[in-house]
């Protein structure tokens, strides 16, 4: 009998528009508001960090370090 390896293991999987809804859910409900708006800032709207820094009237490391943080709540949610 051959062992099923990770690689071989084809259980459930979201589909594309399931991981872009569950993406969504997690960033209105898990995130603080000036993480989600510094994410949707960055990544969305596609402005920089000296930009988002200026609208914020904040430092742009202040920035860095929010999306940093919002990153990794983001991971930890998606995770599973």
């Amino acid at each position: 009998m051959k062992a099923i390896g990770y690689e071989d293991y084809q259980g459930p999987r979201l589909t594309r528009q399931q991981q872009i809804a569950r993406m969504h859910r997690v960033i209105e409900n898990e995130l603080t508001e000036k993480q989600r708006r510094a994410v949707l800032g960055y990544y969305v709207d596609k402005k920089t960090m000296p930009e988002l820094a200026r609208e914020f009237g904040v430092c742009k490391s202040t920035v860095c370090r929010t999306i940093q943080r919002a990153e990794k709540r983001l991971r930890r949610c998606l995770r599973y």
